[in-house]
């Protein structure tokens, strides 16, 4: 069985400079979209065994993600799909800037969806706490309710917050012209 063999970032830019590898992120369409290293591949996770990879012949397959967590939580599975020799970035897209490399931005996109959910849950569940202390204890139950929800969230894998976020107008893409 292939594993992953962890490059600094350097090494992984020197090899996509020589265009001995090719980078292939992981990460879902909104992350990728706001921000990610010029020229990688996007090969979400989610969908990961559904998407061909047509990979160059002869090149490196280089995983990445954000942080490296999701490389390494998945690493059997992504080895499997690399054609010869696999390498992941270490400590992924964070170390890559952190080492001064660039990255193609766009600050137009939204922020990514689930941390749009970290923020709305902390939001309702401060809001609970401060109007509960302030006003009456039964805003206690807003930050009961949202807790609810993010326990049931992590125990069955659906969000229904993301769910109400992925509809909201700032995260629908425009409609592409005919």
């Amino acid at each position: 069985m292939t594993t992953l063999t962890p490059l600094k970032p350097a090494d992984v830019a020197g090899r996509l400079k020589a265009r001995s590898a090719v980078l292939i992120d992981i990460r879902e369409p909104d992350e990728f979209a706001r921000e990610h290293v010029a020229g990688a591949l996007h090969v979400p996770l989610s969908s990961f065994d559904e998407v061909p990879l047509s990979l160059p012949d002869g090149r490196d397959v280089i995983y990445t993600c954000r942080t490296g967590n999701r490389t390494g939580m998945n690493c059997d599975r992504l080895a499997a799909r690399a054609p010869a020799a696999a390498f992941v970035l270490e400590g992924g897209l964070d170390a890559w800037k952190a080492q001064g490399l660039e990255t193609r931005k766009d600050a137009s996109k939204p922020i990514e969806l689930m941390r749009q959910v970290q923020m709305a849950a902390g939001a309702l569940v401060l809001a609970g706490a401060a109007l509960g202390l302030l006003i009456h204890p039964a805003f206690w139950g807003l930050s009961a309710f949202v807790g609810a929800g993010l326990f049931i969230s992590g125990a069955t894998g659906f969000c229904g917050m993301a769910r109400v976020l992925a509809a909201m107008p700032w995260n629908r893409s425009a409609p592409k012209a005919a």
